[in-house]
């Protein structure tokens, strides 16, 4: 078996396609993902599956939401190692508990279209920096991803793919936990 997380795009937000997490485990469990754990209420499950195909772990947990909860909503699930090959390769990485504060994954389901990304790359935004790798656009927002231009949104918009976006602190609890 191996370990995943899902990262499960616009649940518990303002109201809006609420899921308690334990409702979310349960779900997990009674479609065969073992062992899952979620970690605040935001959509983030930790599991594991003898399913070695991410694509339909997705399809998979994505259809049971809908299901169960009656909204579809956006799932992109990741291994352990490439959750932490994400964290380990963030080029804005620091010891300094400060600046970790000010960092941001995007994670993305696929690499985009290379002339939308050329483009992209091109972009700046003002205390806002960024940096591209093959599922992951790391942010580092000096004012703070609540004022920031450069959200999951507009990449999304932008890029054409499908994006969510997880803070330091949260990312590196996820990889503890699958660990």
């Amino acid at each position: 078996m191996l370990t995943y997380i899902a990262f499960l795009r616009g649940i518990n937000v303002s109201g809006k396609n609420k899921i308690p997490m334990a409702e979310l485990r349960e779900l997990c469990e009674s479609i065969h993902l073992k062992d899952a754990e979620t970690y605040i209420q935001s959509g983030n499950i930790v599991f594991k599956s003898a399913v070695h195909n991410t694509s339909k772990l997705e399809e998979l947990l994505s259809k049971a939401i809908l299901k169960q909860f009656g909204f579809q909503i956006p799932v992109l699930i990741k291994t352990i190692d490439q959750v932490a090959e994400v964290l380990h390769g963030n080029p804005f990485a620091t010891s300094d508990e400060t600046i970790r504060k000010q960092l941001y994954f995007v994670l993305i389901a696929h690499l985009p279209n290379t002339e939308m990304l050329n483009t992209f790359k091109t972009e700046s935004f003002e205390n806002e920096e960024f940096s591209v790798s093959d599922n992951c656009i790391y942010l580092k927002c000096t004012i703070g991803y609540g004022k920031a231009k450069l959200n999951n949104n507009l990449i999304e918009r932008k890029l054409k793919v499908l994006a969510t976006t997880r803070n330091y602190r949260t990312l590196n609890k996820l990889l503890e936990m699958g660990s």
